[in-house]
């Protein structure tokens, strides 16, 4: 997408903008109904008045009442949107029912999210969600995904969408519906009669490259040591990720699929558990930190996460994508580097994407 320039397109001062209340309720919301812009505008007596005030009411969306989008919700018949993890793998995989009632959790999630979007007060929260569930990108309508996006919805996105990345990105690799599209329930070292199999890389690298450091930081297979900063790399290389996919063996969940392997999954029940049998426990190394040999699956993998969330790409990469969404697909770059500094200065505070927002 290039700005139009010159004689292929107006130039910019002769284009008008929007008033900013159209401008803001479209960003920052999923457009104006009738009676927002004069909500919107009755807020102050200016517009950083107005646009303050607003933001402000939106980045406490536990405040704003939201009876009568809640009143819809429950008055659509839906049934699986208060089903726990268990009950959403037991009543929509294990019994293995006909396919409409399997994908229902996915249907039901489908519906809600567009009478949220069209109805909820709470238009910022659920702008959010939505920019969330695409940065963490997983199709819902697969085998597995379909019976759990319930879960997937609510309890991973929706809890964490105006908390902290770190503890998100967590809930992210826990997700049964992630562990299933990026392959991690079956990332193993080794079985159980130690034969090893070798680690499976596609979720770890799909997390660095697109959850947490973006693709511009990749330097390939650039020798670790030759990453530009080493040993405080400015990016990431092929040795990163092998060694975050090692890291992050074992991480899986109960399912008949791997009871063969990981013997405490045998419930069968779509709990997530660390399977510290098929960990790989030798030396690693990611974006320059060390982490020792003879650790478990969760310590190794909670060293790996809080790497890849405290490191500034991270924080540059994710600032960018949530100023695009937000504010424009031209952001200025010292509003993306503030939001970046902001981001990376708070990697372990509870609020840190509401402070980012």
């Amino acid at each position: 997408m290039r700005r139009p320039e010159g004689p292929e397109g107006p130039g910019e001062e002769s284009l008008t903008p929007p008033a900013l209340a159209v401008l803001a309720l479209t960003r920052l919301a999923f457009g104006p109904t009738a009676g927002d812009i004069a909500a919107f505008n009755a807020l102050g007596g200016n517009d950083l008045q107005r646009l303050t005030a607003w933001v402000d009411q939106q980045l406490a969306p536990a405040t704003l009442p939201d009876a009568a989008c809640d009143a819809r919700i429950a008055a659509s018949g839906f049934s699986t949107l208060g089903k726990s993890l268990t009950q959403l793998f037991l009543d929509h995989h294990v019994a293995d029912p006909e396919w409409y009632e399997r994908i229902r959790p996915a249907t039901e999630t489908e519906l809600a999210t567009w009478i949220r979007a069209v109805y909820s007060k709470r238009q910022l929260f659920e702008v959010l969600v939505d920019f969330w569930h695409n940065h963490f990108n997983v199709y819902a309508w697969e085998f597995i995904e379909a019976p759990l996006w319930v879960h997937h919805d609510r309890d991973v996105i929706r809890a964490h969408a105006l908390g902290n990345f770190r503890q998100m990105l967590e809930a992210v690799v826990k997700s049964p519906a992630m562990l299933v599209y990026l392959d991690n329930y079956i990332n193993f070292a080794a079985d159980l009669d130690g034969n090893p199999v070798g680690s499976n890389e596609n979720f770890a690298r799909e997390m660095i490259e697109l959850h947490c450091l973006g693709a511009e930081n990749s330097h390939g297979n650039l020798p670790r040591e030759q990453v530009p900063g080493y040993p405080n790399p400015t990016g990431y290389c092929q040795a990163d990720v092998v060694d975050v996919a090692r890291a992050l063996t074992g991480w899986t969940f109960a399912i008949d699929w791997v009871q063969w392997d990981c013997p405490e999954g045998l419930d069968n029940d779509g709990h997530f558990f660390y399977c510290d049998e098929a960990h790989d426990t030798l030396p690693k190394q990611v974006l320059g930190a060390s982490i020792p040999g003879g650790g478990s699956a969760a310590s190794d993998g909670a060293a790996v996460l809080d790497r890849l969330a405290s490191h500034p790409a991270a924080g540059r990469f994710i600032a960018r994508k949530l100023c695009r969404r937000l504010v424009g697909d031209f952001p200025p770059q010292a509003l993306v580097d503030s939001a970046a500094a902001l981001f990376t200065a708070q990697w372990q505070a509870p609020d840190q994407i509401r402070q980012v927002v």
